[in-house]
Order: structure tokens, then C-alpha cells, then sequence
């Protein structure tokens, strides 16, 4: 079947203006809307999704704005409509009509590109939704910042700063899409496996009511293989960064203080002022003075982790002194800075890491003693403490001075209860797939598959024989986070004969 003709079968609801290389005619989008010749296909098609709650009164201005310029039904308030749905249901439809013949359906699947407008969180949600869906050919994803520290779209050359909503700005943002790279990127699978509490709620849900936030943990099932008896299991992932401690708790306290007054947070700058006197507050700055060292990380967990799939479980030493931890992905962290930065060779302590490559099966693992101590990162070649790069991570909370600990998963923080008994609360972290990003320039990410950077040494070495098979029994459950079920085609398309 010849897919390149110009002339194709569709539908517009409105005439195609100077945006029609971005519009999707309504029959794509509404598999009952009348069907209409279209001079020609999308050179970038493209299917909106905006947290209308993101950026103060942002969202819904962006929301009408990109109404205004394109097909109203191919952009999605996320507050009316979860993101899965949307792309089972256009997906779905794509399908039935590439059997059918169509060409414009066919163009629109090979040159589709998602839009997100919200915090990391709902950039997250998205993300970990289309990595669920498990597509034969996954759209890649463009990030708008409408949050506060907004690290996933400065990550990946988006910047980090609201942008404005009108139209000259939404038409150049569009603009921008069209001629973006693609940049794989590492997904990673979180666990985590704790009793029961004798009082008190057990699940992990982040403080900030929001439908993004319902991704970020997920009950298993009791027929899941993850699933134990006696215990409560959860899964779910990060693209961003995991991370615990101090850090987590002034997270914590902005967004409970943002759920209980939200007409103060409106301006990003003055969310991060917020954020800033929560710090000041909670004795972020002078941990060593608020926080007692039996309280440590050091004190209430162990850190054991896996270098390459299939190799042997390493505990690793952590200082006395550390008072957050963080598993990064990316080379962004509280609102730009790079707690990794570029390791040297000149040091011994630094020959053992390598540079942070978002698309490497590998998460960064950094300590901090206090907030003094991440101010080091805004001075040249300034870094945390770095603790280890590893394929698989795992934290081994056991009974101590400590009843809770304060967690957050890209931007999605929660109280998580500790051991009161000679129980076991595990957090355990694994690299599970990669999704597609577009990246824009300045593109601070960085690729293994880059020709102008040095292969990292891991890369280089055989691991032939490293076997999935040596990997423990949770290998199982690490197929999905739990923001949507994974895609599945109706029984009346013939897969076989899908192109």
C-alpha cells in the first residue's frame, strides 16, 4: 500500500490556517465526525495535554490559547481528562483506520508529538502513561514549564521560567517542537514493601490532591507477583529523581501549605520564596543544629545496590553526615542545579564514576549533609557527595530513632512510616524502559548515543554474560508504573496485518 500520496481522506472543523501543519482533523480525533478531503497531512501533528490547575491562572490561559490555534479537540484540560484515555482512544482509532486504507491516519501516526503543560508532575504522569501504553511506534513528548522547579523541560533545553501564553508565544513554542531531536530516555521502577501500621493510614499518597499525584505510588493487586503476604506493596517510577530526607520534608511542608491556602502560590517566584523560608523554617540550613545524627540516613537505612543487570548486591557506605539522598536521572535537580556534575579523572574518588547520561541504565546516586552543602553546586564544577551510579538501587529502613521519613518522587512528596518493630521497610529502585523526549537547544541531557561524547566505560565492557535470569524475584512486577493499563488493540483489528 503506496503511504506517501498527497491527497488524503479527513475532516476540519475549521479552515486550516497558518497553523495547519500542527492540526488533526476531527475524524482522527472522533471516529464518528464526518470525513472530508484535506489538501495534505500534518508536517507535525501534534495532541495538547495542560494541568489547567499548573502555573497559577497559566494553565487555562494556555488552554484557550491553544484552542484558539488548533483543532479544540486535539487539546486536553488534564483536570477533565486522564491522558491514558485520550491516547487509548485516539490510538484505537488510528488503528482501525490505517486497516482501512487511510493515508492521513498513517502520516499522523508516524509523525505524532505530545505536548505536556504542568509541573515535573504531570510531565511525569504523562511520561510514565505513554511508557504503560506500550505503543508499537511511542509519540515523543515536549515539555511546557508551568511549575516550580520545572527540572524535566530545563532538563531538556525548555527552560525553566512560566512562559507567556499568547499566541506569538504559543506559535513559536510550536515552532520550536517541530524542529526538535529526540533524546531516549531511562524510566525507573520504584517498589515499595512495608507492614501495615498498627494506627494510622499506610499508603503513600502525596499531600497535594491532584489526579497527576495518583501515579507516583500504586497498590499491587494480591494476585500481582509482587504481592506478599502480611505486607502492603506498592509500585511505581520516576523519570526525574527519587529522593529522601530533609529535602523532602521542606517539599512536604510547601505542598501542604499550598493544598491549605492556594491562593497564595499564583507566581512561581513567589512559590520559590515560599519554599525558600519552609527551608529556613524546617532547619534545612543548619541540619546538624535541628536534627539529631542518630536521625541520620546513615542511622535508619541501609544502601545496597547493583552496577549491571545480573551482578551481585553491594552495600554501600553512607557518611555519618547525610541528611538527603537523591537518585537522579537527570542532570536537573530543586530548579536547575546538578548535584552529579561532571566527575574528573584526576581525583581517585572520581575515576570510578562517568558523566550522567539520561539514556545509560544508570541513576546517580548523591548525598547532602544540609542546604549549606547544596550551595556548593552553584560554584563551577561543584557537586554533592557523590555515592554510587548503579542499574539497581535498594533502601533497608530497620527499627531507629526515627518513626517516619520524608520522601518525594519527582516533585510528589509523602510522610512514609518507619519501623517501630524489628520490621523491614524496603525501597527498592530498578531501570525499567526508556520513552522518547524532544530536546531543544541549550539540551543539558546527554545521550550514550551522541557521536560528538566519549562512550562511557561501562559501555564498553562485555557484559555478555550478565543474565536477566540473576535478577531476584521482583523482576516480575517491574513491567509498568501504574499510570495507565497497558494498550491493547479491540479483537475486531487483526494485528497481523498492521503495518
Amino acid at each position: 500500500m503506496e503511504w506517501e500520496a498527497d491527497i488524503v481522506v479527513g475532516s476540519c472543523s475549521k479552515p486550516c490556517g497558518p497553523l495547519e501543519e500542527y492540526f488533526i482533523p476531527d475524524y482522527i480525533l472522533k471516529p464518528d465526525a464526518e470525513l472530508v478531503i484535506v489538501d495534505h497531512a500534518p508536517l507535525c501533528p501534534v495532541v495538547v495535554f495542560i494541568n489547567s490547575r499548573s502555573g497559577g491562572q497559566l494553565g487555562s490561559s494556555f488552554i484557550k490559547t491553544y484552542r484558539e490555534l488548533l483543532n479544540e479537540a486535539q487539546v486536553f484540560d488534564l483536570s477533565e481528562e486522564a491522558p491514558d484515555k485520550v491516547l487509548h482512544r485516539l490510538y484505537v482509532n488510528l488503528e482501525r483506520l490505517k486497516m482501512g486504507g487511510d493515508i492521513l491516519a498513517v502520516q499522523i501516526w508516524r509523525r505524532l508529538r505530545l505536548i505536556v503543560a504542568g509541573g515535573d508532575g504531570t510531565a511525569s504522569w504523562l511520561l510514565g502513561v505513554v511508557s504503560d501504553l506500550e505503543l508499537a511506534h511511542p509519540p515523543p513528548v515536549a515539555t511546557v514549564p508551568l511549575g516550580t522547579g520545572n527540572n524535566l523541560p530545563f532538563s531538556f533545553g525548555w527552560g525553566k521560567k512560566n512562559p507567556s501564553t499568547d499566541q506569538r508565544a504559543v506559535k513559536s513554542f510550536l515552532g520550536l517542537v517541530k524542529h526538535a531531536r529526540e533524546i531516549k530516555i531511562d524510566s525507573w521502577h520504584i517498589i515499595l514493601r512495608m507492614r501495615a501500621p498498627r494506627e494510622g493510614p499506610c499508603d503513600p499518597i502525596a499531600p497535594l490532591e491532584l489526579p497527576h499525584s495518583l501515579h507516583a505510588f500504586h497498590r499491587v493487586s494480591s494476585c500481582d507477583s509482587l504481592n506478599m503476604e502480611g505486607y502492603h506493596t506498592f509500585r511505581g517510577g520516576f523519570w526525574n529523581y527519587f529522593s529522601m530526607g530533609m529535602d523532602a520534608k521542606v517539599s512536604y511542608a510547601f505542598h501542604s501549605e499550598r493544598k491549605r491556602n492556594p491562593e497564595k502560590f499564583r507566581s512561581q517566584l513567589t512559590n520559590q520564596r515560599t519554599r525558600a523560608t519552609l527551608g529556613l523554617k524546617q532547619g534545612l540550613f543548619c541540619a546538624s543544629l535541628s536534627q539529631p545524627s542518630s536521625r541520620n540516613l546513615a542511622q535508619l537505612a541501609k544502601v545496597k545496590i547493583m552496577k549491571r543487570p545480573g551482578s551481585p548486591w553491594q552495600e554501600v557506605q553512607v557518611h555519618q553526615s547525610i541528611r538527603s539522598i537523591a537518585c537522579l536521572n537527570l542532570p536537573s535537580f530543586s530548579g536547575g542545579l546538578n548535584p552529579w556534575g561532571m566527575p574528573g579523572t584526576r581525583r581517585a574518588a572520581d575515576r570510578q564514576f562517568t558523566a550522567p547520561f539520561v539514556d545509560d541504565g544508570l541513576v546517580e546516586v548523591v548525598g547532602f549533609r544540609d542546604a549549606w552543602h547544596g550551595l556548593v553546586l552553584l560554584a563551577p564544577n561543584g557537586h554533592g557527595t557523590r555515592i554510587a551510579q548503579a542499574h539497581r538501587v535498594r533502601f533497608e529502613f530497620h527499627k531507629g530513632a526515627a518513626d517516619h521519613m520524608f520522601m518525594r518522587v519527582d516533585g510528589e512528596p509523602w510522610k512514609q512510616p518507619l519501623p517501630t518493630d524489628d520490621d523491614t521497610v524496603v525501597v527498592e529502585i530498578s531501570c525499567l524502559r526508556q520513552v522518547s523526549m524532544l530536546a531543544n537547544e541549550p539540551c543539558r541531557s546527554m545521550s550514550v548515543n551522541d557521536p560528538s561524547l566519549p562512550l562511557p566505560a561501562h559501555c564498553l565492557d562485555d557484559d555478555s554474560d550478565a543474565s536477566e535470569d540473576d535478577e531476584d524475584e521482583w523482576d516480575d512486577g517491574r513491567r509498568k508504573f501504574g499510570a495507565a493499563d497497558t494498550f491493547k488493540l479491540p479483537d475486531e483489528i487483526d494485528i497481523a496485518h498492521l503495518s
